[in-house]
């Protein structure tokens, strides 16, 4: 008599296949193993091994006991007392088989082989044994979709991978990927996005977490790695290596910077990336939610290389200091603001690119900003100064903020100062 239909076990087992990616010989092994256990707990013996061999043809099982091989050596006699420095088992005919026995079964046998013994049919389980059964498919279906799932995206790590919001907690997105569900904390977010449930995201699936309470796929869309695969998504030239991208330096949802190089003297990196009349990077700035690109091209010489970091701010001079590691950068007045940036963003930026600590100086010698190898700027005090604060461009600071700066507005203040002239001069 068949103990299962065949019809339902396919379907259910076509259905995980499809659906959760987990082979059938998974499934088919935990209702084996739950077959077993459910068995065990009704009519076992203690010690007793228990196995099930469920056949899909017919749709019965058949169940078997497994004994172990062992020998004088492995364990010790059943009845008597126990020796205090014997650490041989006690033998238990539930689930030992000595091996002279063994071998009158099964020729050839040796020591820590297992010998089967069939066990008489059951379909009749008790309510505790059919829970034990359910518990033990439910977590071996469970372990099968994990391993699946960490095969599947572990060969996707550090690609981008597109789902729609499926809820918001505690200030975490969680983003329904398909068979799984991928999770963008908050510091991982671009500050200014909103979301909306349903809505289609795509983000960085940087990392992929095995822990106890589950398989967790982390994504990023402030990661620096998000905004090389978005542009390798646009440039065929970056995704065949023929352009390579060396640095990345990025404040997610404000600027980034780049520097790129090619590896054919006949192409352009930086036009490859900006693309024809800037498509290819107003699509990327449009999905990072208007993020500034600069793209510069890479240089291994040290000063041109800062100077173009710098960019758009032209400058005059660069000093290198091998043993610190700083470069001292000479700017005339109108570019100083650029130089700097907002809140010294643009140096910032340039020394997290280039690697080297860099100092703005103006022309006069005098130290206007000071950034190191991780980005800390100082703007010095002496260039916030009223008087200074028109010439740089830079807001004079407040007692809460002393380090905000300003784009310039200068040349237009001077360019009306001088028509005003002219006027009273032509009176």
């Amino acid at each position: 008599m068949s103990l299962f239909d065949l019809k339902v076990i396919n379907s259910v087992l076509g259905e995980l296949e499809e659906d959760r990616g987990i082979p059938r010989e998974k499934v088919i092994g935990a209702i084996e193993m739950a077959l077993a256990a459910a068995y065990k707990k009704e009519y076992g013996k203690r010690g007793q091994i228990v196995r099930a061999v469920f056949n899909t043809t017919l749709g019965d099982v058949e169940f078997k006991q497994i004994k172990i091989v062992v020998d004088d050596t492995l364990v010790r006699p059943e009845e008597g007392e126990a020796d205090e420095d014997d650490e041989r088992t006690r033998f238990n005919p539930e689930h030992h088989i000595m091996i002279d026995d063994a071998r009158r079964i099964k020729k050839g046998a040796e020591v820590d082989d297992e010998i089967d013994f069939p066990l008489e049919p059951k379909e009749d389980f008790g309510r505790i044994a059919a829970q034990t059964a359910k518990q033990v498919i439910m977590q071996k279906i469970r372990e099968a979709e994990k391993v699946s799932i960490i095969e599947e995206f572990g060969e996707h790590e550090g690609e981008v991978v597109s789902g729609h919001v499926q809820r918001f907690e505690r200030g975490n997105l969680y983003v329904d990927l398909g068979r799984a569900t991928g999770i963008l904390p908050y510091e991982e977010q671009i500050p200014g996005e909103r979301y909306r449930q349903g809505e289609r995201v795509r983000a960085l699936l940087y990392k992929v977490d095995e822990s106890p309470r589950g398989t967790f796929l982390k994504l990023s869309r402030a990661h620096p790695q998000f905004l090389v695969k978005l542009f390798e998504l646009e440039s065929p030239e970056l995704a065949s290596k023929t352009i390579e991208i060396k640095e990345v330096a990025r404040e997610a949802g404000s600027r980034s910077k780049l520097a790129v190089v090619s590896n054919d003297d006949h192409i352009d990196p930086v036009g490859s990336l900006v693309g024809q009349r800037g498509v290819r990077v107003s699509t990327v700035t449009s999905e990072l939610g208007g993020e500034k690109i600069d793209i510069i091209e890479w240089s291994e010489d040290t000063r041109e290389f800062i100077e173009r970091a710098l960019s758009p701010a032209e400058v005059l001079s660069v000093e290198i200091q091998d043993d610190e590691k700083r470069a001292q950068v000479e700017v005339t007045e109108d570019q100083q603001s650029l130089a700097i940036g907002r809140g010294g963003q643009n140096v910032r930026l340039a020394a997290k690119l280039t690697g080297w600590a860099i100092d703005i100086k103006s022309t006069q010698g005098e130290a206007l900003a000071e950034a190191d190898q991780d980005g800390e700027v100082e703007i010095v005090e002496a260039a916030l100064d009223p008087n200074a604060a028109t010439t740089l461009g830079v807001e004079a600071p407040t007692e809460v903020e002393a380090t905000e700066t300003k784009q310039p507005d200068a040349p237009e203040a001077d360019a009306a100062s001088e028509e005003e002239t002219t006027t009273e001069e032509n009176k």
